[in-house]
């Protein structure tokens, strides 16, 4: 016992050390990861690189900075969209990720385990259907039998349906051809597709690069929020690293809000972007997360209830119970 007892104050001893250290500018950040291991507590993070608060945070180190006196290291683990984050949120090759509205309900229907543990602001400016600049079609309702690309499961999947509705479709009166964004966006500058449904950076992009229209965006249609989840005996286990990251994102998405042009420039190479294509997408995106209320539950309730009718899910679900009856972060 003795031994034990010792061990942990060494390594209280290293990491106030270190923490010291840093402060005086002594000790690289780099270090901080090392010694955070030693405790054995890691927060792996699901992210996407059009991310572009978590690639910022990536980036910069900020929250490998916070979590240090907690003893936890980070490590960051890609994926292309957010259903196959969800797949390794599923599998437990990550605790925490962020993504869309729609992820989240496709693998709640699938049987994955995980909770909803908080939500940036709506952003429905961020996400939107587009044509080629020099394409016949000027409206929604124009996109009646016509090929129309999206990312299967993602929160565009629920912008094209409430659209279509809008215009006075039903789903079933366009043709959804399944792709991720690198493919879709290639089939549709080839003309495979005629249309697509897109979320930035990839919007701002395509508007910028192709000079693509925009057809319609979420405004007045969807709320386009995006949420964090996490496994749920992480969330349960570690309720303060949950928090740390909370914190460190609020800190950094002001602080991005208030720099957009030298955020974008940071931004931009780790999205192999131009920083204006960064600087328009920062534009439409909000930040400030908090946790989940229950107002935004029941607004992804209606999501998955509409995927229901339609069948685009197996089952029915309920939202409440991928949520957790406790607050694991402040709101401010």
């Amino acid at each position: 016992m003795s031994v034990v007892v010792n061990r942990k104050g060494r390594r209280a001893r290293l990491v106030q050390v270190a923490l010291l250290a840093l402060g005086a500018g002594l000790l690289p950040l780099g270090h901080l990861p090392a010694l955070a291991q030693s405790s054995g507590l890691v927060l792996r993070i699901g992210y996407q690189k059009s991310a572009s608060l978590l690639a910022l945070q990536k980036s910069q180190g900020t929250l490998e900075k916070r979590l240090a006196p907690l003893g936890a290291a980070v490590q960051w683990v890609e994926f292309p969209a957010g259903p196959q984050l969800l797949e390794g949120l599923n599998v437990g090759s990550v605790d925490v990720g962020f993504v869309g509205e729609a992820p989240p309900i496709f693998a709640q229907a699938a049987g994955a385990n995980f909770v909803y543990i908080g939500n940036d602001p709506a952003a429905p400016e961020a996400e939107a259907i587009v044509v080629p600049k020099d394409s016949a079609i000027r409206s929604v309702a124009e996109l009646r039998g016509k090929k129309v690309a999206l990312n299967k499961g993602s929160n565009v999947h629920y912008l094209l349906v409430k659209s279509l509705e809008k215009a006075g479709l039903k789903y079933t009166d366009v043709q959804p051809v399944f792709l991720p964004p690198a493919d879709a966006r290639a089939a549709f500058e080839r003309g495979a597709v005629d249309a697509w449904v897109i979320w930035d950076p990839f919007l701002a992009a395509v508007e910028k690069q192709t000079g693509a229209r925009i057809l319609a965006d979420g405004r007045g249609v969807v709320n386009n929020y995006a949420y964090y989840l996490a496994e749920r005996g992480y969330a349960e286990r570690h309720p303060q690293v949950i928090r740390a990251l909370f914190e460190d994102t609020l800190d950094r998405g002001r602080w991005l809000k208030g720099n957009l042009k030298q955020a974008a420039a940071l931004i931009a190479p780790l999205q192999g972007l131009d920083v204006s294509v960064v600087e328009l997408s920062l534009q439409r995106y909000q930040f400030g997360v908090v946790p989940l209320t229950p107002a935004v539950a029941a607004e992804q309730q209606k999501i998955a209830d509409a995927f229901a009718e339609l069948k685009l899910i197996p089952r029915p679900i309920k939202i409440a119970d991928a949520v957790l009856p406790w607050r694991v972060a402040r709101a401010d």
